[in-house]
């Protein structure tokens, strides 16, 4: 007759190699996986820009702050158009003055080639008469093209959008004066972005000319594929070193100008171990994975690994051996352990 704890040992070990057949494993297995150059680099707008003052004169109205959205042709602000009404006005004014002594000049004229042609006045009064016409006339378009000018400079107090975006900046406050040349809002469309890294010269070889590249972003957990890349024609003199330019895809969340990515340029291919990224358990300085063995024994095990992939894997150096079966979630796989023990 077996005794009691025997039979429950045997029960305990048919559970635990059970859920050991329950737990999630991958296989440590070769791999073909690009070998990078990795850069740092910032993200940037590909349209970002500053709008200034065109004409002088104190901020009557701000419609929008720093993180608010803009629609192209919106109202940013309004500077206090008065002056520029009044300068309008006189413009006006002034083409009315003009005109009419166009008129006159214009009706003098006409009088003075009839009476040329009656031979009561000489060809010098005609020609004098054709030219106060010339003048009149000429005075008439200088006071239009200045009512022009006055029409596009009233225009100029309500600062509208050159494009949809985003505000980065407000650079004024209400009733600040402000003079023409003075930055008011900066903006950015989040829409287009992009990566620029710095490449050493003696990395242009290997990276080519169209490099392939992979954007990793550490505060997003994320790695992103650019829609192109670009590699620009100048060197810089100081640290020989020359720009790349990433473009991401469009309206790609949660990136913004400023951020810290780094991006991966591929040079070459290898075949390496690889277990996924998952798997991986880290305490303080220890790396660890669980290892599953074919009877559903759990054992922790220490291993040295090397750079991650953009597919979610990381290399093993040291620790694996080709074809052992690790645990993809190690909490779970924990508990099991400790369970067998």
């Amino acid at each position: 007759m077996k005794k009691p704890w025997i039979f429950g040992v045997l029960l305990l070990g048919a559970a635990a190699a059970q859920a050991a057949g329950q737990l999630a494993v991958a296989p440590a297995q070769y791999r073909e996986v690009a070998q990078t150059y990795s850069a740092d680099g910032l993200v940037e707008a590909t349209r970002q820009s500053t709008v200034s003052a065109q004409i002088g004169g104190r901020v009557k109205e701000i419609n929008f702050d720093v993180g608010d959205r803009v629609n192209k042709g919106q109202v940013i602000l309004r500077i206090d158009e008065r002056e520029a009404v009044q300068a309008l006005a006189g413009s006006q004014a002034q083409v009315l003055q003009a005109q009419a002594n166009m008129q006159n000049a214009k009706s003098a004229y006409e009088r003075a080639r009839q009476l040329f042609a009656q031979k009561f006045i000489s060809q010098a009064a005609l020609d004098k008469a054709q030219a106060d016409y010339k003048v009149a006339l000429a005075q008439a378009a200088a006071s239009e093209a200045s009512t022009s000018q006055a029409s596009l400079a009233h225009g100029y107090t309500a600062v509208i959008a050159p494009y949809s975006g985003v505000v980065a900046a407000r650079l004024v406050e209400v009733g600040e004066l402000v003079m023409p040349g003075k930055p008011l809002m900066t903006g950015f469309d989040p829409a287009e972005m992009r990566v620029v890294a710095s490449v050493p010269q003696g990395k242009l070889v290997d990276i080519g000319a169209h490099p392939e590249a992979m954007v990793e972003a550490p505060s997003l957990n994320r790695w992103i594929k650019p829609a192109s890349t670009t590699v620009q024609p100048v060197a810089d003199a100081r640290t020989h070193s020359t720009l790349v330019r990433v473009y991401l895809p469009k309206n790609e969340a949660g990136v913004y100008p400023g951020m810290f990515v780094r991006a991966h340029f591929v040079v070459g291919k290898a075949s390496e171990l690889v277990i996924p990224a998952s798997a991986v358990l880290r305490r303080s300085e220890v790396v660890a994975v669980y290892v599953v063995g074919e009877k559903g024994e759990v054992k922790l095990r220490q291993v040295r690994l090397g750079e991650a992939t953009s597919d979610g894997a990381v290399e093993v150096l040291a620790g694996l051996n080709p074809g052992e079966n690790v645990a993809l979630d190690p909490v779970k796989a924990g508990m099991l352990g400790a369970k067998q023990k």
